[in-house]
């Protein structure tokens, strides 16, 4: 637990990686971070890409598997 304090203390309040300036509550630094974590930020695990775009192309190759040639 600590360690995903220090780095939503890190790159969510001490940085401007996903925001343009700065959050008037804690509530709005907590969702922006959420929101960039989960959809922009780029997974080694998953090819140094996005997991929105991971989890598109995943889907879009199920479904060519799952049509008959």
């Amino acid at each position: 637990m600590e360690g995903v304090t220090g780095l939503y203390k890190t790159e969510c309040v001490g940085t401007t990686i996903f925001h343009d300036g700065p959050y008037r509550a804690l509530a709005d630094a907590t969702v922006g971070h959420v929101s960039w974590d989960n959809q922009r930020r780029l997974r080694g695990s998953l090819g140094m890409v996005p997991p929105v775009e991971f989890g598109q192309a995943r889907r879009a190759a199920l479904i060519r598997a799952s049509q008959p040639v």
